[in-house]
């Protein structure tokens, strides 16, 4: 079993919501300008993601993109379906590699949020039994919470619904 954990999930979620088509004119929000770091912290950080398997995110966004890309043109082009896959083979050739850039990006993001001490002391935890135990774990626990957040939240909303039908009924307007 591959090691992963809350950070996987909260970025595989960030991840999808980039990698979807925005809709025509819209607008992502700019990212937060970072100050240069030391090459050690760089590499503090690195090697935490390296740790937590963070790159399990982001390895496919290369071929996911470009899939989909072809996939909304083809939607509309069904007749040029040859075309676009040879076209889609050879953008996959031409640019593989390049989810590298989401790595480096997300090792500098941390170096910019953690000094070089808390990433190397972040490492050592998630080296140690405990942390070994939080990567394989807190996916579990993460949608396991997000199970029981949604079928709470629908319980909720059914009991506030009847409260309502049951006091409008008493004002003498009856929901329909």
């Amino acid at each position: 079993m591959k090691r992963s954990s809350g950070i996987l999930l909260a970025a595989s979620l960030a991840l999808g919501l980039a990698f979807s088509p925005l809709p025509a004119g819209a607008q992502q929000p700019a990212a937060a300008p970072l100050k240069p770091v030391s090459p050690s912290a760089l590499q503090a950080a690195k090697d935490l993601l390296t740790v937590k398997n963070v790159n399990q995110v982001y390895a496919t966004a290369v071929p996911n993109i470009i899939q989909r890309v072809k996939d909304q043109i083809l939607a509309s082009n069904l007749s040029y379906q040859k075309d676009l896959n040879e076209i889609a083979l050879a953008e996959a050739q031409s640019k593989a590699g390049r989810e590298k850039e989401i790595g480096e990006q997300m090792a500098k993001i941390y170096a910019n949020d953690f000094t070089e001490q808390e990433l190397k002391d972040l490492t050592t935890f998630y080296k140690s039994p405990l942390g070994q135990k939080v990567l394989a774990q807190e996916p579990k626990s993460i949608q396991a919470s997000m199970v029981y957040m949604n079928q709470w939240a629908q319980a909720f909303s059914e009991a506030v619904v009847t409260d309502f039908r049951n006091e409008m009924k008493k004002r003498g307007k009856p929901l329909g």
